[in-house]
């Protein structure tokens, strides 16, 4: 509009365009249903610091005090009060995009560990320096999979069980490159290989698989998968997360050509929303990477330096020759998750893992000890989480379970899922308490 400083059109030039579009002026170019469109004054009365404090905790009191057994996707664990307490430090908390290496120095060398770290958990040669979510990972992988071309199919192939969410945002991502999603079946929770075997043929450019899947199942066949794809041509894409991948097998030895996942596991709360995108490759796809890389080299005065580099985002190159127009990164919470990592150390990080598994086994043990319920209901390894079978409607149980204080996922007419972890740990005595009371 005219009169902005940062709005770079003339008057004249402003009067054109509205004329071309056969507008009187720029209100005309938005329809805004009068009981909400603003007049000037806001209708709220101004109230002191400590009164507008009493309100809200009034407010905020009134929400349902729930213990959460949720997962699918969102998982918490407890993170370390130095966590806030470094990274909420002025010089990382107000920094945005480190394009100025001279005066950035400590936030790059951060999340080049954080890549580092990511590349010692995958055994994949490159990691960026982070990405919006899991979703926009997967996203990304798939167009990098069109991009690089080692097949000359149009297929994503993806597990039946792919979070409703994600496999939205894929869908979205692969529109515009002309690509199709195409589903494999799964057997117990995780992938049926001979039914993955019949899917991939010329057409697949890309399959994806989960370990731990949205179910909480380890998944066994990873090398079986990766074979598959290697032998049409395509790219073996994995998701998982920097916890889990502290226990499981190495990416790069079942021949996973990119790993996508939540690395905000470590160093957010569960927020069901907002999350950290994990992307590591092989290296050869270096120059296909989407968003940023952080890159180790040296100053004029032969010190170590760290800067941002092959940087191949549209505002950066020519567009024609642009890896991706993906814009904000998630760099202060990738921070948080390497200072998590970092405080955690190696033995750390696998105890956790170690008792995400032990916590969920020992969880559905009790659970299983319930007349009327079955847990697991797959035949595998879990990982945080698993489902239970119910006799009684599953959406009837959940409800009661609610009432009791307690939050689990539905997922089918006589199935929920249960997501336990060190941040819900201390609750599960009273959860199992309240399935026996519910269940009878």
């Amino acid at each position: 509009m005219s009169g902005s400083p940062y709005a770079p059109h003339t008057e004249a030039e402003t009067a054109a365009m509205l004329d071309a579009v056969g507008a009187e002026d720029e209100a005309e170019l938005f329809d805004i249903p009068e009981p909400v469109a603003f007049d000037g004054e806001f209708g709220i009365d101004a109230r002191s610091e400590q009164e507008l404090r009493r309100e809200l905790s009034g407010l905020l009191g009134r929400n349902d005090d729930l213990t959460e057994f949720l997962g699918r996707g969102h998982y918490e664990h407890y993170v370390p009060s130095v966590v806030d307490s470094l990274s909420k430090r002025s010089e990382f908390l107000t920094s945005y995009t480190q394009y100025q290496p001279e005066i950035t120095q400590g936030f790059l060398q951060a999340l080049f560990e954080y890549q580092s770290m990511l590349v010692e958990l995958t055994g994949l040669g490159i990691a960026n320096c982070s990405m919006y979510d899991a979703a926009t990972a997967l996203g990304e992988a798939a167009l990098l999979a069109e991009r690089v071309r080692s097949a000359d199919g149009e297929v994503v192939l993806v597990p039946e069980q792919l979070r409703a969410g994600k496999r939205s945002v894929l869908a979205n991502y692969v529109d515009g490159a002309d690509l199709r999603i195409e589903e494999y079946p799964s057997d117990q929770g995780t992938a049926d290989i001979d039914a993955l075997a019949d899917a991939v043929d010329e057409e697949t450019l890309f399959v994806y698989a989960e370990t731990p899947t949205v179910r909480g199942c380890i998944e066994p066949n990873l090398a079986e998968i990766g074979e598959i794809a290697d032998e049409a041509g395509a790219i073996f894409c994995l998701g998982s997360d920097p916890v889990a991948l502290s226990i499981l097998e190495e990416p790069a030895s079942v021949g996973a050509d990119v790993v996508v996942g939540e690395a905000g596991v470590l160093g957010l709360p569960a927020a069901y929303g907002m999350g950290l995108g994990l992307f590591a490759c092989d290296e050869e796809f270096l120059r296909q990477v989407p968003g940023r890389l952080v890159g180790a080299s040296e100053d004029e005065s032969g010190t170590r330096a760290y800067t941002l580099t092959l940087q191949t985002r549209e505002q950066h190159i020519r567009k024609e020759r642009a890896t991706s127009n993906i814009c904000t990164n998630q760099a202060w919470v990738a921070l948080r998750a390497a200072m998590h990592a970092a405080y955690l150390g190696a033995d750390g990080l696998v105890d956790l893992a170690e008792d995400c598994v032990t916590l969920a086994r020992d969880l559905a043990a009790d659970i299983d000890e319930i007349t009327g319920l079955r847990a697991p209901v797959d035949d595998r390894h879990h990982f945080r989480e698993f489902v239970v079978g119910t006799d009684q409607p599953a959406k009837a149980v959940a409800d009661d379970l609610e009432e009791e204080g307690f939050a689990v996922h539905v997922i089918g007419e006589h199935r929920l899922q249960v997501c336990i972890t060190d941040a819900n740990a201390h609750a599960a005595d009273d959860l199992v308490a309240a399935f026996e009371e519910v269940a009878a």
